[in-house]
């Protein structure tokens, strides 16, 4: 087999992008509440290396990454495959940027393939340890809740919320085992969206190719999507449990369709009214982490289909002005 040439100049690039992911993962796993936010951008400097280096040695950065990951959490663990899934989402989306095909196709290819091989992953891991995949999901999400609660304990919650969810926590976890393959769907969405959009700035002024994907705050999702819509929402009130956790499933999907369409519609407003840089930071804080607001943005993306906020000809494709 013939050795991989390393230069100085690559060790230093595979040494810098192994760095920026392992901050990142630090800073997503020991900061509580807001540590979800920064792991939202572990996929970026897989995706930036990944650009830069070629598909051969670009590969070790995730590759080194997880290593490290795995001796953190003492070998392979269900949160090893989550923060796998991630890197493998930046470097998927890499690779689809040189196949120059629409956004659409993007990020659904990248969702696709990032999803699917989790599944197979989980799988695999099941069998090595001998349990199902019920098994297996159920144990880790029962783990979780019980570290929800102690975060709940150690945050101030009144002792009678956190009595109340201990006596729901059967229920909770039946719940939550049902509707996690929409909610990794949705969560997988959002992140590749989030570094779509983050990667752009980046990859323009270090000279790195990215797609003309067009005007991404003026994108829209598909008309036919809200038949879609229509039919889960009328699934959650039938009597049976079971087509009713299918429509939530349906649901959380097309709402995070839709919140992304509302984001973009609140990024246009915010550049044709010029809103300085910090004030849009403040108000998509605001966005994350008031329910109220995020509903609104989702009832802004819905209601798009009707009422056009934008007056925009959707059909009309506009590159993005320069990063």
């Amino acid at each position: 087999m013939t050795p991989w040439p390393i230069h100085s100049g690559l060790s230093k690039d595979i040494a810098t992008g192994v760095t920026a992911t392992l901050a990142i993962f630090s800073l997503a796993v020991l900061m509580p509440v807001v540590g979800f936010l920064f792991s939202l951008f572990i996929p970026l400097p897989v995706l930036f290396y990944r650009a830069k280096l070629g598909r051969r040695h670009g590969m070790i950065v995730p590759l080194v990454s997880i290593a490290v990951m795995s001796l953190v959490f003492g070998g392979l663990t269900m949160d090893i495959f989550f923060f796998f899934g991630l890197m493998l989402l930046g470097f998927v989306m890499s690779e689809m940027f040189e196949k120059e095909v629409s956004v659409e196709v993007t990020i659904l290819s990248v969702c696709g393939i990032v999803l699917g091989a989790g599944f197979i992953s989980i799988v695999i891991f099941g069998v090595f340890n001998q349990k199902g995949l019920y098994t297996l999901i159920s144990a880790y999400v029962a783990a979780n809740l019980q570290l929800s609660l102690e975060l709940y304990k150690g945050i101030g919650i009144p002792q009678e919320t956190i009595d109340a969810i201990t006596a729901s926590l059967d229920r909770i976890q039946y719940v939550l085992i049902r509707i996690l393959p929409s909610l990794a769907a949705a969560s997988t969405l959002f992140v590749a969206w989030t570094n779509l959009i983050a990667a752009r700035p980046i990859m323009t002024r270090r000279g790195l190719y990215y797609p003309d994907f067009g005007r991404l705050n003026h994108w829209r999702a598909p008309d036919f999507l809200v038949w879609g819509l229509i039919g889960c929402g009328l699934m959650t009130l039938v009597p049976n449990m079971d087509i009713r956790l299918i429509g939530i499933n349906g649901l959380l999907v097309l709402l995070t369709v839709y919140f992304i369409q509302g984001i973009a519609i609140v990024s246009f407003y915010f550049e044709k009214k010029k809103l300085p840089r910090t004030i849009r930071i403040v108000l998509y804080a605001m966005i994350a982490f008031q329910q109220l607001f995020l509903l609104v943005v989702v009832c802004i993306g819905l209601f798009d289909m009707w009422i056009n906020f934008r007056k925009i000809d959707t059909h009309k494709h506009e590159s993005d002005p320069p990063a």
